[in-house]
């Protein structure tokens, strides 16, 4: 399950345009998820070196007795393009589907991570991008909301080592095909794997090469076929 909520953000250009109205010496130049579309993967690079430091669960600062904490296994934050948009998306697994009112608990609980908690410490790491630096938001005074959407992330098979994993349809930025990877490698037991496969990707130099390492590992529409067994009675 997912939960998307809006980005927003303050550009700081290297060559700022004094007669911008909109820019501002300390504030910057306003951004909305329109906006940082075209930095898409450099915040989504940022993201994933700011939660590793805490392997990106936000439950585990979730301190309540209750049935959010006993039916959500991790909240996980990131990045996402949805529509036209880039915009915060919050990765949920569960053990049992939430109620509408264990919902709203657990999206109050990380409205409160977005503005005094993670997301407080996120937005003060400047993040370099070409034409200056960015300062993203995933919460704001006015409008913020949580959306839910469903996917269906497929459960990998008993004894299969490489889970299965869907491309078509998805997103497609890189780093979101390999945290997604990474995540059924992890839910599978076989967390070394996923670290081989994080760290042959960053090292490799092309789109197509990366696409082709993580369907080594998981099974993706990229995964040869296995070439079928001969009959005995099958000619030579």
């Amino acid at each position: 399950m997912k939960f998307y909520s809006p980005l927003t953000a303050e550009f700081f250009p290297n060559e700022p345009d004094l007669e911008n109205e909109s820019y501002n010496e300390y504030e910057g130049c306003p951004l909305d998820g329109h906006d940082l579309l075209q930095y898409a993967d450099a915040v989504d690079e940022a993201v994933k070196k700011d939660i590793a430091d805490f392997n990106g669960d936000l439950m585990q600062y979730y301190h309540e007795d209750d049935f959010v904490r006993s039916k959500v296994v991790s909240a996980v934050p990131s990045v996402e393009i949805c529509g036209n948009k880039l915009c915060g998306c919050l990765t949920v697994e569960l053990k049992e589907t939430l109620l509408d009112d264990e919902q709203t608990v657990l999206c109050n609980y990380i409205s409160g991570q977005y503005s005094d908690g993670w997301g407080e410490g996120f937005e003060q790491r400047d993040i370099r991008v070409d034409d200056g630096t960015l300062a993203v938001h995933f919460w704001q005074e006015d409008g913020f909301k949580m959306t839910p959407s469903f996917e269906k992330i497929p459960k990998p098979e008993k004894n299969s080592l490489r889970p299965k994993m869907q491309l078509i349809g998805q997103d497609g930025n890189i780093f979101a095909i390999m945290g997604r990877a990474s995540r059924l490698l992890k839910s599978s037991g076989q967390g070394d794997k996923a670290k081989e496969m994080r760290d042959r990707v960053m090292s490799c130099d092309s789109y197509q090469k990366a696409l082709s390492i993580v369907s080594e590992y998981v099974e993706t529409e990229l995964t040869p076929s296995p070439t079928p067994k001969r009959n005995r009675g099958d000619a030579r």
